[in-house]
C-alpha cells in the first residue's frame, strides 16, 4: 500500500475533458505540483455520486487557498462514464481533473485495488486521499469506511494541512 514518503508511479491513465480524452503518464502530469488525488471505487457508485465528490467541490476553494495546484480525481471506470459522471456532478465546472485508470494500472501499482464481486467491482481501487508534492506523498488519508466519507474527504484532507 502506498505510504507517505513513496513517490507515485509512473502509469498511463487518461486524462478525462469534457470533448476529448488523451492517455497521459501520471508522474508526468504531477511533475512539479502541489496535487491531491481522490481515488474512489467508481463513478456513480452511490457513495462517490453522493457524498465524495460533492465533498470535494464544495472545499475546492479551501484546497486551493492551501496552497494545491491541481485537485485530481481517479475512479477505476472507462472514458464515457468517467466524462458523464464529471458533467452530470459539475466537476469540470469546479476545475477538478479528472482520471479514468480503465485499466487499474495505477491502482494496482499503488497496491489499492480490490475486488467486491457480489456488485460488479473486480480491480477497483480503494478510497484514499493524498496530497503529493513533485510526485512525492505528503499525506495519505486511507477512508476507513465501507459506505461512507469518514477519513477521505476534501475536509479531512484540509484538516492534514
Amino acid at each position: 500500500m502506498i505510504k507517505v514518503g513513496d513517490t507515485l508511479p509512473d502509469a498511463s491513465v487518461l486524462l478525462i475533458e469534457h470533448d476529448k480524452h488523451e492517455e497521459i503518464q501520471i508522474s508526468a502530469r504531477i511533475s512539479g505540483k502541489k496535487v491531491s488525488i481522490f481515488a474512489m471505487p467508481g463513478a456513480f457508485s452511490s457513495t462517490c455520486a453522493y457524498s465524495h465528490m460533492p465533498n470535494i467541490i464544495r472545499h475546492m476553494d479551501a484546497l486551493r487557498e492551501k496552497g494545491i495546484e491541481e485537485v485530481i480525481v481517479l475512479t477505476v471506470n472507462d472514458m464515457f462514464v468517467s466524462r458523464e459522471w464529471a458533467n452530470q456532478a459539475g466537476a469540470f465546472e469546479a476545475g477538478i481533473t479528472i482520471i479514468a485508470d480503465s485499466s487499474a494500472t495505477f491502482s494496482a501499482a499503488v497496491n489499492m485495488t480490490f475486488d467486491a464481486p457480489l456488485i460488479g467491482f473486480y480491480n477497483r481501487s480503494i478510497r484514499y486521499a493524498l496530497l503529493a508534492e513533485d510526485g512525492v506523498v505528503t499525506k495519505f488519508l486511507l477512508e476507513e469506511s465501507l459506505s461512507r466519507i469518514t477519513t477521505s474527504g476534501a475536509d479531512h484532507l484540509l484538516d492534514q494541512l
